[in-house]
């Protein structure tokens, strides 16, 4: 199996925390450049240097804020305007905060539209000509369960998330004759900062502790445990290597079995 990504360059979003950080971890240890994507330079700074680079491999970073979509378009034609190709990009951004969604208001659902699908696209948009040129492209946007079997209290997300994998599953018709895979990985709850803060907002509205809250999520998964942020970023990893190269237009659940529908 071909999981081999020397000389291949990735761009991965929301990468200095969770997932996003995982990810760029694993594809840096399989060979790839990294450029990381978030906000906080510090922190980019500090994760460009914890990834492996036995293989010559150089990294950098992009520092761009995703609810200033026109400042990240600038920020990234400016970066690539050298001519650097980009084979792997790894759509992924914080989710915009729960709540009933008859109680949302409609500049909730705008912001987050913008920070998932339209930056989403104007990523894709300014890599995909260097794909098509190369002849190998993977995009994959991290994005959640929902996108099967909306969750409660998280209204806002369960509409912007499907909107995001119908946009996705229009890009993947279109690329896939230019040797472009388009995919989604739906995590379920794992291990980060943003499943430690649903803990917490359940917990404080339901008047339990956050252990109480923790097992009683847990005990809707059949595997009995929330993931860990490497076991997700696998799954992503693999989808970026050559081997998934006939994998295309599919929503892959990371949730030990928790969504309910096929």
């Amino acid at each position: 199996m071909d999981l081999n990504l020397i000389g291949k360059n990735a761009m991965v979003c929301g990468s200095t925390q969770g997932i996003g950080k995982a990810v760029a971890l694993e594809l840096a240890q399989m060979g790839a450049s990294l450029t990381l994507v978030a906000r906080n330079k510090d922190r980019l700074i500090a994760t460009v240097s914890d990834l492996d680079s036995s293989n010559g491999q150089a990294h950098n970073y992009l520092c761009a804020d995703f609810s200033k979509p026109e400042e990240l378009e600038t920020k990234l034609n400016s970066y690539l305007s050298n001519g650097k190709v980009i084979h792997i990009l790894i759509n992924n951004t914080g989710g915009p905060p729960g709540g009933p969604i008859a109680n949302a208001g409609i500049n909730e659902f705008r912001g987050a539209f913008e920070m998932h699908l339209i930056c989403n696209h104007i990523l894709t948009s300014a890599v995909k000509s260097s794909m098509i040129n190369a002849g190998y492209g993977r995009i994959i946007n991290v994005i959640s369960t929902s996108v099967k079997q909306p969750l409660n209290g998280l209204g806002v997300s369960n509409t912007i998330r499907g909107a995001v994998a119908s946009w996705a599953k229009t890009m993947a018709n279109e690329l896939g004759i230019h040797g472009i895979t388009v995919n989604n990985v739906l995590p379920g709850a794992t291990n980060t900062v943003r499943l430690q803060s649903i803990i917490e907002n359940k917990a404080k509205k339901q008047g339990k502790t956050i252990e109480e809250t923790s097992a009683t999520m847990k005990s809707i998964i059949p595997a009995g445990r929330f993931a860990e942020a490497n076991e997700v970023a696998n799954a992503i990893a693999f989808l970026a290597s050559p081997a998934a190269a006939y994998i295309n237009g599919i929503n892959v659940p990371v949730d030990g079995g928790r969504t309910k529908c096929l």
